[in-house]
């Protein structure tokens, strides 16, 4: 097994005097180590600690490689959900003097990213001396928010960085 896997305690690996008997075929009670272990004997299963309480170990009579094969196929299930949740950033690149058609075509690359739970980073860049003229840029970035108003949010408004201003979307939760 991994390293770096939390293994529970077994049969007389369990170094308690008295445990907690949880499960199917059993009462659920708290009885002596000796009697546990009698009764996972004779039903041809393992005794395994589920939990380490403060008073008393919670064990459960079950086939520990089943409980092992589960527990793994349980993990790399919930690995596979976390994955799916995560969104990413994407970017769109403009300039202050995009056309109408480019300003479309980004606009719906946009729409489908939020539609994909994903945040969208819409940048404006100044190529030499259009760098005096940042209202434009603003003025493109605000008509891009405005454009995406039921689908996405911004985080914040506008800002310079450099020759470049920036702005984050972020999709709206349904």
């Amino acid at each position: 097994m991994k390293q770096n896997e939390v293994q529970n305690r077994i049969n007389h690996l369990i170094r308690e005097t008295s445990v907690r008997l949880v499960g199917d075929n059993v009462t659920n009670e708290v009885v002596d180590i000796r009697t546990a272990l009698r009764l996972a004997q004779d039903m041809g299963l393992d005794l395994v600690e589920i939990s380490n309480g403060n008073s008393t170990s919670i064990c459960k009579i079950i086939d520990y490689n089943k409980f092992i094969f589960d527990k793994k196929k349980k993990d790399k299930e919930q690995k596979k959900k976390q994955k799916l949740n995560q969104s990413q950033v994407k970017e769109i690149r403009m300039t202050p003097n995009t056309d109408d058609h480019d300003f479309n075509f980004k606009l719906n690359h946009a729409k489908n990213f939020l539609g994909d739970n994903d945040k969208v980073l819409v940048s404006v860049f100044f190529k030499g001396r259009e760098i005096t003229y940042k209202e434009q840029g603003e003025i493109v970035l605000l008509r891009f928010a405005e454009e995406l108003k039921g689908i996405g949010l911004p985080e914040y408004l506008p800002k310079l960085e450099g020759k470049r201003m920036s702005m984050m979307i972020k999709p709206i939760k349904k």
